[in-house]
């Protein structure tokens, strides 16, 4: 397939990645109690290894200006040394810890079925190579369901309302100053996305487009079961 055919191809996955549960969480339907569950499995399944993840990509591949974009996406989420001034997965346990949840919980997460079997989908595509690993770390773990609008000002953009509004704050009482990964992310989001489609338009050869997209694709199915089954165990 030519460029602009992989770019749809991977821009209509990434526009399949919602999940009709998603609404209970934001709108505070998911019980308090509940909502540990939520979050245990989000950092043990890529959160807390989501560096290590990057830098999978990072060493197989042999593109001099692939691996400066995948460094600097590393060193920001193993360090936070550009901008959050803390490691990524130690600052998402901020949210955890604002609600006053349990944080020995996170040391020995039992991951569900459909959360083991996305993460074991994630490390199959990050070892065929560095084409799929890095569309499926940078593009699919990263990116949303609005990427498109990175290439399209009629394409809506990912909604980024005022953090007083983030559904932490607002349904569960957690504190501002526990945001700090959220506005780290903010401040990064444009830069690491640019990047990562860069990466993967202008350096993955033709002969294995096909292969990035089939691993985006068998991605997208392991992370709606591990929705469903996240959304299971949360009530919803």
């Amino acid at each position: 397939m030519d460029r602009d055919a992989f770019r749809e191809a991977l821009l209509a996955v990434m526009e399949r990645k919602v999940h009709p549960a998603w609404p209970a969480f934001t709108s505070g339907r998911v019980a308090r109690e509940l909502l540990h569950v939520h979050l245990e499995q989000e950092y043990a399944c890529y959160v807390r290894d989501f560096p290590v993840m990057v830098g999978r990509a990072y060493v197989q591949c042999p593109i001099p200006a692939v691996r400066r974009d995948l460094a600097e996406n590393l060193f920001e989420e193993e360090t936070g040394g550009l901008v959050a001034g803390r490691p990524h997965p130690e600052l998402f346990l901020d949210y955890p810890r604002g609600l006053g949840f349990d944080l020995e919980r996170f040391e020995a997460v039992e991951l569900l079925p459909g959360t083991a079997h996305y993460r074991a989908t994630l490390d199959r595509w990050i070892d065929a190579g560095w084409e799929p690993a890095t569309c499926v770390v940078t593009i699919f773990v990263e990116g949303t369901a609005h990427e498109r609008s990175l290439f399209s000002d009629d394409a809506p953009a990912r909604p980024e309302p005022p953090l007083s509004e983030h559904p932490l704050v607002k349904h569960y009482g957690l504190p501002l100053e526990h945001l700090a990964l959220t506005k780290a992310h903010r401040q990064v989001e444009g830069d690491h996305r640019l990047a990562a489609w860069r990466m993967v338009l202008d350096h993955v050869p033709a002969k294995r487009r096909g292969l990035c997209v089939e691993a985006m694709e068998a991605c997208l199915e392991a992370w709606i079961t591990y929705r469903d089954e996240v959304a299971a165990a949360c009530g919803v």
